[in-house]
């Protein structure tokens, strides 16, 4: 399965490299889809870190040639990516296909933009809270949550639990999930 992984300059490294990590040893093939070519550069926290190659540019990549969607978090890239107008058309277009989407940290700031959280329980950076929840969305303080197709975790801390919960949630036949689920 081809996984497209959204992030831009102000990606948290850690949340970018260990689900990328993840879902080559289960045998996916992750895709770094960004809002321009070239390069985009991680940080550490708040402190920049090292450059990663963009595979794609999300004006013109294509949902329907990605099985499933991550959205790695840090503050600088949710924030970048949930202003960015062909960012949320690409990631609405997983959920309006049924397609798993998972999300950690600051990412669900672009899912609020797609209009992807009224109804869902689901968790990320406490400080999302008040955000996701005036969204309308159940926010929980939990390691990792499971929501139908929606997979979030709140920080680095939880990626062995969000990695983990990404794969199983990304090899399930999705056409035998219940819509509600």
């Amino acid at each position: 399965m081809k996984v497209a992984v959204l992030a831009t300059d102000g990606v948290e490294q850690v949340e970018l490299d260990r689900p990328w990590q993840a879902l080559e040893e289960a045998g996916a093939e992750p895709e770094l889809v960004s809002l321009e070519a070239g390069t985009i550069r991680t940080y550490d926290h708040i402190d920049p870190s090292e450059k990663r190659t963009v595979d794609a540019v999300v004006s013109s990549a294509d949902p329907d040639a990605y099985g499933a969607l991550v959205l790695p978090g840090g503050v600088i890239n949710g924030d970048f990516v949930r202003a960015d107008a062909d960012a949320v058309a690409f990631v609405k277009a997983f959920f309006d296909a049924g397609k798993p989407v998972g999300a950690i940290c600051h990412a669900p700031w672009v899912l609020i933009e797609a209009g992807a959280v009224r109804g869902r329980r689901m968790t990320s950076w406490p400080s999302l809270e008040t955000d996701l929840r005036n969204a309308g969305a159940e926010w929980v303080d939990e390691e990792v949550v499971v929501d139908g197709t929606l997979v979030t975790s709140r920080k680095p801390d939880d990626l062995d639990a969000f990695g983990a919960a990404i794969v199983e949630q990304f090899a399930m036949d999705h056409d035998e999930v219940p819509a509600d689920a």
